[in-house]
């Protein structure tokens, strides 16, 4: 396996690989990886979908990429997915799948069309005294100190920042700045987390540091992320022929090591109560989904809270039991042992009828029924004691919601802080108080917080007791690598899996990636993968960059004015100059 980039192998079809007739493969987990994954065998490997099974303890695929309708609870969406027009293998995957929207398009076509017709860009993206405009006003606010800091993690190397946590290398300066108020909320980061992966994301998405404030970075599907994206593909595979086994647990894999290599031996499931499985060959191809960030996801209603499950985690529990064979198989607890720190609540709530989303438009500037963008992302309450955030996606978010309803999408970094109308903590909170605590900071009259919350609103909590857990400082090791050393017939994907690449997890690009990497290497596909684009080594990337972290300030340049004069002269002739000038990083 190897990377590239450019057309010339992106619009090329790979050979069929040798072998391949004689192979079968099994899916661990229906999630985002293991969908692409077999679609990738299908498309690429010209793997015939019907030797393709999958198995998945749920009902459903698509795993935390949901979107359902619960009887009497109502709508709910655990999370939603920022997406960007450089997720270049997700990409890669969905210009093949047929969008169900669209007569004749891609999946890819059909995304991409929306968003030329209705660009996403936010008119309000903090808040704060009960819905008034924070003043952020487009600025990080970043002093000389911070934006040393962000320096010094950027120039970094890998194994520097391995093990630390963000507050152990940015101060305080940096920590009380809009950026990393933009920052942490938009991407779930508390100051707890991996230094590494804080490192990996401004290195991934420099090119979209300028459209940070105002989400302007940002690309989103028409409706929630179930109906856009798993469902096509999953009707897809099914057209192509691909078993899915749901209500089937797998619960240990078997493994035989000698001679420096590794094969995965028999599946062990439970379906429906009775132990199974199935021994494998060489030419069995097991693909791992290891980890998972909504596992013992709880669900709470109107009048009931979400609950804390820190019971058995089956899909953590089955990683530990694969770790215990090799130390090449990763190390589970550093990611999913630590629940106080990845640990965050959302929820769904759907507005019954007109007097809410009267409040919603003056905060958002935007029509709520107009089909169109509506928040353009997170509005995020910069004096909630909670750090609540809340966003409304294009209405209907649903395919099945009414016309005159609003699916509204809020959660919070801090669950166990007392709320501030709500004098509990949003993880002891039911519905309809969750829903009290978003009106009062959307700037509901007091006196009507109550009879709103009660009669025009319906709220779904769900509390994810792992869905940081990814973000833990972590270790060269901690993750598996996608494909062992020396492995015969198995991959791990997902998000807890190392590519081999400068990608960033909580994206639905590494989902894809890692699952694509998986199918390329075991089947040896004769094409490559995309490489993660290369804005980090793009000079003029890196310049808009410095220039809109320092919201615009030039350049002060040191030495005698004579030298700066002289200095000025050289760079008014140069392409260095030019480049400086357009960035706005040299006085006029």
């Amino acid at each position: 396996m190897y990377y590239s980039s450019g057309n010339y192998e992106a619009f090329a079809r790979p050979r069929k690989p040798a072998g391949v007739d004689g192979k079968s493969a099994w899916f661990v987990g229906a999630g985002l990886a293991s969908l692409a994954g077999a679609a990738f065998l299908v498309r690429d490997g010209q793997l015939p979908g019907e030797r393709i099974t999958v198995l998945e303890r749920l009902k459903l695929p698509g795993g935390a990429l949901d979107g359902i309708k619960e009887p009497e609870r109502g709508f709910v969406v655990r999370g939603g997915r920022e997406m960007e027009n450089h997720f270049e293998c997700l990409w890669d995957l969905f210009r093949s799948i047929p969008s169900i929207e669209v007569e004749g398009a891609s999946v890819l076509d059909e995304f991409y069309w929306l968003n030329k017709d209705d660009p996403n860009f936010s008119l309000q993206r903090v808040t704060h005294q009960q819905g008034r405009d924070a003043g952020t006003n487009g600025l990080f606010a970043l002093g000389d100190r911070a934006q040393r800091d962000l320096l010094k993690v950027f120039l970094a190397t890998r194994r520097e920042m391995e093990g630390k946590r963000i507050d152990e290398v940015f101060g305080e300066q940096f920590l009380s700045s809009n950026f990393w108020l933009y920052w942490r909320t938009m991407f779930a980061f508390e100051q707890w987390h991996s230094a590494l992966e804080m490192k990996l994301y401004l290195h991934r998405f420099v090119h979209h540091i300028g459209g940070l404030p105002d989400f302007s970075a940002l690309k989103f599907t028409k409706y929630n992320q179930y109906e856009s994206l798993v469902l096509p593909l999953y009707r897809w595979l099914l057209e192509q022929g691909v078993v899915f086994r749901f209500g089937t647990e797998v619960t240990d894999v078997d493994f035989s090591f000698a001679d420096g290599r590794k094969q995965a031996t028999r599946l062990h499931w439970v379906a429906g109560g009775a132990p199974g499985g199935v021994d494998l060959t060489a030419d069995d191809l097991l693909f791992a989904t290891i980890g998972s960030l909504t596992e013992n996801s709880d669900n709470g209603d109107q009048h009931t809270p979400a609950k804390l499950d820190e019971g058995p985690a089956p899909a953590w529990d089955l990683w530990r039991r694969i770790a215990a064979k090799h130390p090449d198989f990763g190390r589970p607890d550093v990611f999913g042992a630590h629940i106080p720190q990845t640990k965050w609540e959302s929820a769904t709530v759907t507005t019954l009828d007109h007097r809410i989303p009267e409040y919603i438009q003056k905060v958002c500037k935007r029509d709520p029924f107009s089909g169109r963008v509506v928040t353009g992302g997170i509005v995020t309450v910069k004096d909630s004691s909670w750090l609540l955030s809340w966003t409304v996606n294009r209405q209907p978010h649903f395919k099945q919601q009414p016309k005159d309803q609003v699916v509204v999408w809020l959660y919070s970094l801090f669950v166990d802080r007392p709320g501030d109308y709500v004098k509990k903590p949003m993880q002891e909170c039911t519905g309809e108080e969750i829903t009290r605590e978003w009106l009062y900071h959307l700037g509901v009259p007091v006196e009507l917080i109550e009879p709103l919350a009660a009669s025009s609103a319906k709220c779904v909590p769900v509390m994810m007791p792992y869905v940081t857990s990814f973000f833990m400082p972590r270790e060269a090791g901690d993750r598996p690598d996608v494909v062992p050393p020396g492995s015969v017939n198995f991959a791990f994907i997902g998000q807890f899996a190392e590519t081999g690449s400068r990608d960033c997890i909580f994206t639905t690009e590494y989902s894809v990636r890692s699952a694509m990497e998986a199918v390329y290497r075991l089947l040896g596909v004769e094409r490559g993968v995309p490489e993660v684009f290369g804005s980090t080594y793009d000079v003029r990337a890196l310049l808009n960059a410095t220039s809109r972290l320092r919201d615009g300030a030039p350049v002060d340049l040191p030495g005698p004015h004579v030298l700066r004069k002289r200095l000025d002269a050289k760079l008014e002739t140069s392409e260095i100059g030019a480049l400086l000038k357009e960035y706005n990083l040299l006085p006029e």
